[in-house]
């Protein structure tokens, strides 16, 4: 990753305002954590980076002092459950002077707040631990009450009183679940004293770097979610991060209020082979082989990464709550994975031949499967004639394809999340003749054209490339260059939507990952937010107000520039409506697809739920209402295959999308990609009918 020249430190004073110093005094342990001389410094240097290099550089104004202050309560208190009104309404005042504090590096307030949250944090932890020590018997679970679960636009609680009666409620709820999902009473009481026990004990582990990182990120992440402060600590794991030297499992992780979700993983990465993990899985707890299960909900994300990271070859355990889980159904299961590096040669791209029956005969479709956009550049930069890259891979494989005489291809990007740009360009130009491949929008307004500069097209057969919701960054560069050339049919889920770039700017105190341009697609078309909307759409296999960049808060808009290429006549759009028809027709009854559809559907349903009863009987019959549903669509898709029904939700069914894909299976088998082949020959046979009229 490119790093940018370190920016000249620049003069700062720190007259923090004596009346502001003089509202710090919240009581406790925490009177002593206050703001360093490098903190400040470091700050100031985050102002200025941002007002200089941020891409979209909008001013350090009174609304954006608001975006902040309600950015800082959001990552504090994301369910409205610490603060009171009072509390609010002594912050208020601040409300609009968050830019004047941060270019005066005045970090007083931000440390005030946070100071306050500990307060109220420990409060609510003795308050929950007091109930506990009654007994999780005591709660009368046939009383006729609701909690609502969806509180992030819920009134802050006017005082003491409505917070314990809202925290009783929270503790009931979580006994009552753990109650449905089997567990004992004296179990459950265990559990959760020593959760809370543990979150009160570090608490005092707090430290002034922990408070400075999260405000700071608080106003960083107002500009967009991809730019974030890094600690000496956090900017030191990074690092190890991108270079690989210590191990993990291959999945990339982000806050989700009190618990750690999964947001996609690597490819040929441990997790991703397993088959066990799946996005939007929640982690809520970890161990090291098979040492005692670490409860981590309510833990800081980079600490949970710490307990996960550890020696290759080492196995972590982690307990999941699967993301095809009603929304306070927390059924939990354990998961068993060996850490290791993602070796290069698992990520290179693979083929495979397709035969399908097709209008009286057997076509054969080329697949190249490519999991990344990956570039041996150590060995490139050595000069060795044999580096390892996606083109040279791939370039192979189409040869093998024509000397089988395969009649089209099918580029594969599901879960795709990018890799180096430089190989999503070259690739493309495996595919055209020459010409711009991607436009880089930068934050002073030039644009630089990528091209494939190589006269000549390897391939010129019949394509379609399959993309997900998975498929990002260079995998949009490369379909939409597809798409806006016209060369290739895109079929599948709408892309990401990651279209932006970043680098790394040391500070004097921890480092600053900034966005500074923004990827444009030849047309001229952005593919940030929006993504790659694909000619033909298959099922979401996953919930995308969950993931992608448009689930993410203050994501950077879509928007176009001047395009690169002059329009040309698309092949693909007079048939387009021919080839839907046929693609809805074939699928409407498709086993594999009509379970897609319906266990979205079902979750979508459950999401709407905003309250949940804490009456025991309503509860479990919700509950049995819930995995009776889930079983019809299981046995549904059983029925439709001919296979054994199930009198029980299996615990490996319940999050088991019916295309993964297993290695014992023929790519026939692959319900999407076998589809996104016969669209493909339809194509081709509506070509040829057109043609001879």
């Amino acid at each position: 990753m490119k790093r940018l020249l370190p920016s000249t430190l620049f003069a700062f004073t720190l007259g923090l305002s004596a009346s502001l110093l003089a509202q710090t005094a919240d009581a406790g342990n925490w009177d002593t954590l206050q703001p360093d001389r490098d903190q400040v410094i470091a700050s100031l240097n985050v102002v200025e980076l941002l007002k200089r290099h941020h891409y979209s550089k909008p001013p350090l104004n009174d609304a954006r002092s608001e975006k902040i202050y309600e950015s800082y309560l959001k990552l504090l208190d994301p369910a409205r459950s610490y603060f009171t009104a009072a509390d609010i309404a002594e912050f208020d005042r601040w409300r609009t002077q968050f830019d004047d504090f941060l270019k005066s590096g005045d970090l007083q307030p931000g440390f005030t707040i946070y100071k306050r949250h500990l307060t109220r944090l420990a409060e609510r932890l003795d308050f929950t631990l007091g109930l506990l020590e009654k007994g999780v018997d005591s709660f009368d679970f046939e009383r006729d009450e609701s909690l609502l679960v969806d509180r992030e636009k819920a009134p802050w609680a006017p005082d003491k009183a409505a917070l314990d009666d809202l925290w009783r409620k929270r503790l009931k709820d979580e006994v009552l679940r753990m109650k449905i999902a089997g567990k004992e009473p004296k179990a459950i009481q265990e559990l959760l004293i020593k959760r809370y026990r543990n979150q009160l004990a570090r608490l005092d582990q707090t430290r002034g770097e922990d408070i400075f990182q999260t405000y700071i990120n608080a106003f960083a992440q107002t500009y967009d979610p991809h730019t974030n402060y890094l600690s000496p600590d956090n900017a030191e794991n990074f690092d190890i991060n991108m270079s690989l030297s210590l191990e993990g499992i291959g999945a990339v992780l982000q806050s989700d209020n009190e618990h750690v979700k999964v947001v996609r993983l690597v490819p040929a990465g441990p997790a991703e082979k397993s088959k066990q993990l799946a996005p939007a899985d929640k982690i809520v707890g970890v161990a090291q082989a098979n040492g005692e299960m670490v409860d981590v909900i309510g833990w800081r994300l980079d600490e949970v990464v710490k307990l996960i990271r550890g020696p290759k070859g080492s196995v972590v355990r982690l307990e999941i709550i699967p993301a095809g889980n009603a929304p306070n159904d927390e059924t939990s299961k354990v998961v068993a994975i060996t850490r290791e590096a993602v070796k290069l040669e698992e990520q290179a791209a693979k083929k495979s031949v397709l035969e399908l029956p097709h209008e009286g005969r057997t076509y054969k479709l080329g697949v190249i499967e490519i999991p990344a956009f990956y570039l041996d550049f150590k060995a490139f930069r050595a000069g060795d004639p044999d580096y390892k890259s996606t083109t040279r891979d791939v370039k192979r494989l189409l040869s093998e394809l024509k000397a089988e005489k395969v009649d089209g291809v099918v580029i594969d990007l599901r879960n795709n999340g990018g890799g180096s740009l430089q190989e999503a360009t070259e690739l493309t130009g495996l595919f055209i003749d020459q010409g711009p491949t991607v436009l880089v929008r930068n934050n002073d307004g030039r644009v630089d054209v990528l091209a494939d500069e190589n006269g000549g097209t390897y391939y010129t057969g019949p394509m379609a490339v399959l993309v997900n919701r998975l498929s990002a960054s260079a995998s949009e560069i490369f379909a939409g260059a597809m798409q806006d050339y016209h060369r290739a049919l895109i079929i599948g889920g709408q892309t990401f939507g990651k279209g932006t770039v970043q680098t790394i700017q040391p500070l004097n105190h921890g480092e600053l990952k900034l966005t500074l341009a923004k990827f444009y697609r030849v047309s001229g078309q952005s593919t940030q937010h929006q993504g790659v909307i694909p000619d033909i759409s298959y099922p979401d296999e996953v919930d995308t107000q969950e993931i992608g960049e448009s689930a993410l808060p203050e994501a950077m808009p879509w928007d176009s520039i001047r395009p690169a290429i002059r329009p040309e006549i698309d092949p693909f759009r007079p048939l387009l409506n021919e080839l839907k028809a046929r693609h809805d027709q074939r699928t409407a009854q498709d086993p594999d697809f009509v379970f897609t559809r319906n266990r979205l559907d079902l979750s979508r349903q459950l999401m709407q739920e905003t309250t949940v009863s804490l009456n025991e009987s309503k509860r479990r019959a919700q509950h049995s209402s819930i995995e009776s549903k889930q079983l019809a669509i299981e046995n549904e898709r059983r029925k439709a295959k001919g296979e054994e029904l199930l009198t029980k939700l299996k615990e490996e069914d319940e999050n088991t999308l019916p295309l993964a894909d297993d290695k014992n299976k023929k790519p026939e088998d692959d319900a999407y990609l076998a589809e996104t082949g016969r669209i493909l020959l339809d194509y081709l046979s509506l070509r040829a009918s057109v043609a001879k009229h």
